[in-house]
């Protein structure tokens, strides 16, 4: 059998660098291992596949019928676009949930970064695949933590690490154990007013992590919207771009329950985090939720504002480029005259690149942690 043309993958649409592939060794010690236990493809599925590697190899393998899930939109979008480049199909994308998971028998997972993602994936294998079901996971080596055991050992009765190989590793988990009537996640916490509800794979789960909560203190100091007499503004057009729980979105509706909000997150997790955080503060009516990259299904010049906590990690790398991708989006989805508030950390230094893709950009509050900036739409 031919070998797998790795090397013809491409992460498009999320950010391309010559020190960021495709795939990477985890990926095909996942994919050998399938092999050698010749499970057919519709008993296989695929978590954590960033760029369609695993499961491209195994369908050009001949295991036809996996089944896959992808957090992230990019990763969505570069599997199809991948599977057309090469002329491959017979694969099928879902959410994390039972049509993933019913029956499946062999379950390959690229470790995510955060416990608690990786515990609501266990607690879904345990409790929707098939009673014989094995999760082989894999990570680099250098990412990886007795943690991981841990969590794995919850869900499964044995969990057994082996050796290293070009310092990346598998860890084998079977004989799932009997799950609880609920589920682990979402999980909620309540913070002066906003509630916050996080599924496992958001980032700062039900926490209002500290850069929101400086950008929300800001936002409400600044008096950003008064409106004066006659000449008032009318309802605005407001995006949180990259939304994560929602906090941004809900904070700005209850504030201003005039205006039209949209969250937005390339997270599958943190859309689902976010509608649900929309529905228990209750403006349902006014925020809509999106899965999206980058805004990218939006409207050139739709928007008066934007809300932008930005991350400044591409997976286990960090990278400007993911900001520097939301900062252009910001761009596109504004109109001229319209408002980018940011917050960042401090030591990042983005405030001449917002002037140069957004325009004239102001500091609003800075300490030595986090920065918040507002720039105006050229």
């Amino acid at each position: 059998m031919p070998e797998f043309p790795y090397s013809r993958l491409r992460r498009w649409p999320d950010v391309e660098a010559d020190n960021l592939q495709a795939h990477d060794v985890t990926d095909t010690l996942l994919v050998e291992r399938a092999l050698a236990l010749d499970v057919p493809g519709h008993e296989i599925a695929v978590i954590g596949d960033e760029y369609g590697a695993v499961t491209l190899a195994l369908t050009d393998a001949g295991r036809h019928g996996i089944r896959v899930h992808q957090d992230l939109a990019t990763g969505r979008r570069a599997l199809r676009r991948n599977a057309e480049e090469l002329g491959l199909g017979g694969f099928a994308s879902h959410e994390l949930d039972a049509e993933l998971l019913a029956g499946a028998r062999l379950v390959l997972l690229q470790l995510p970064k955060s416990l608690a993602e990786l515990e609501e994936i266990a607690d879904a294998v345990a409790r929707w695949a098939a009673p014989d079901a094995v999760l082989v996971a894999g990570g680099r080596v250098k990412h990886m933590t007795l943690g991981q055991n841990e969590v794995l050992g919850r869900s499964f009765a044995h969990v057994q690490a082996e050796r290293a190989e070009r310092k990346s590793r598998l860890v084998v988990a079977s004989e799932p154990l009997p799950v609880p009537a609920a589920r682990p996640y979402p999980v909620t916490a309540a913070h002066d007013g906003l509630i916050l509800v996080a599924h496992g794979g958001a980032f700062a789960g039900a926490r209002l992590d500290i850069g929101t909560r400086t950008l929300l203190e800001v936002l409400g100091l600044a008096a950003l919207r008064q409106a004066q007499g006659p000449e008032a503004p009318g309802p605005a057009d407001v995006i949180d771009l990259g939304c994560g729980t929602g906090a941004l979105a809900v904070s700005w509706a209850l504030a201003h329950p005039e205006d039209r909000v949209i969250a937005t997150d390339r997270s599958a997790a943190a859309a689902a985090s976010a509608r649900a955080t929309v529905a228990a503060n209750g403006v349902d009516d006014r925020v809509t939720v999106t899965h999206d990259d980058a805004g990218s299904e939006l409207p050139d010049a739709s928007a008066d504002v934007v809300l932008l906590n930005p991350p400044f990690h591409l997976g286990n790398s960090i990278h400007a480029g993911a900001a520097t991708r939301l900062f252009e989006a910001a761009a596109r989805l504004l109109r001229p005259g319209g408002e980018l508030f940011t917050v960042f950390n401090s030591s990042l230094g983005y405030r001449a690149e917002l002037t140069r893709i957004i325009g004239p950009t102001e500091q609003l509050h800075r300490t030595s942690k986090f920065t918040v900036t507002r720039s105006i739409r050229h």
